[in-house]
């Protein structure tokens, strides 16, 4: 939602209409800002964004696992105007960043990103990543700390050079997709530099593990200590659940998209209601 539209990332584009918050009602017609995003192979999602800096951000996936990409906006964030003009690519070498979000305390973007698959339960580690305007986060070429990639990294040494570093690594193959920083004046004690991270699961894990919404914590020195938030989604039964996206409302409480049940969790402290 911004400045009374409501946006929707498709596939091949994206779309806006007129949207009323008060009533929940939309007018007038829906229009095509952008229509020719590709969304062939692997990782068609758009996931949107508006920046402090009033521009609208899309993070796209890669079309594939491990490969050098035939159109270049593909495994990149991507900024424009509200209305689609402008378009330009913000940050590149990201394989799939579905979650993107901005820290309530100086405004600086960050994303999740799905790491490749096919190497082996423990590797690469997936990741959290700060976005600057024009950095290359490694894919394909690298992964992680500077790793290079079995398949593509040889003969890539100046590309590997200037991959920025990861500021938070999950375990492989966990899939942290949704990322929401904590906003308001009455959070809870130990949320006052938090953002929680949905982690999808694995599906290529000889055993399975992920699933589960986590919380990030932002310490004094810049570093960050991951805690489980919401667990529960995998038993001895096997898989309940699959986080995906996270939400907060204006009240504080938070949602959370549940893809694998299809449902959507509320969750508000214990002296909540």
């Amino acid at each position: 939602l911004h400045d009374g539209w409501l946006y929707v990332g498709e596939s091949n584009g994206i779309g806006r209409i007129r949207f009323d918050e008060e009533s929940g009602q939309v007018s007038g017609a829906f229009e095509h800002i952008v229509d020719d995003f590709t969304d062939d192979g692997l990782h068609t999602t758009k996931t949107l964004g508006f920046g402090p800096d009033g521009w609208l951000y899309v993070a796209q996936g890669s079309s594939c696992n491990a490969c050098i990409e035939k159109d270049e906006r593909r495994a990149t964030i991507m900024r424009m105007q509200p209305d689609g003009s402008q378009r330009e690519i913000y940050a590149t070498g990201l394989r799939n960043s579905v979650g993107l979000d901005w820290a309530p305390w100086d405004d600086a973007l960050y994303a999740t990103e799905n790491g490749r698959d096919l190497l082996g339960d423990d590797l690469p580690p997936d990741e959290l990543n700060r976005i600057e305007q024009h950095a290359f986060y490694g894919w394909p070429f690298v992964y992680g700390a500077g790793v290079p990639d079995p398949d593509l990294g040889a003969g890539h040494a100046a590309e590997a050079a200037r991959a920025v570093t990861p500021v938070h690594a999950f375990r492989a193959h966990h899939a942290p997709l949704g990322l929401a920083f904590l906003r308001g004046p009455n959070l809870p004690a130990g949320y006052s530099r938090t953002a929680l991270v949905a982690l999808h699961g694995s599906w290529n894990r000889s055993q399975p593990d992920g699933y589960k919404v986590v919380a990030l914590d932002w310490q004094p020195d810049g570093s960050i200590v991951e805690r489980d938030f919401l667990t529960g989604f995998l038993d001895d039964a096997g898989v309940l659940g699959r986080p995906a996206g996270i939400a907060q409302g204006p009240d504080g409480a938070i949602f959370i998209a549940d893809d694998y049940a299809g449902v959507i969790y509320r969750v508000v402290p214990a002296t909540g209601s």
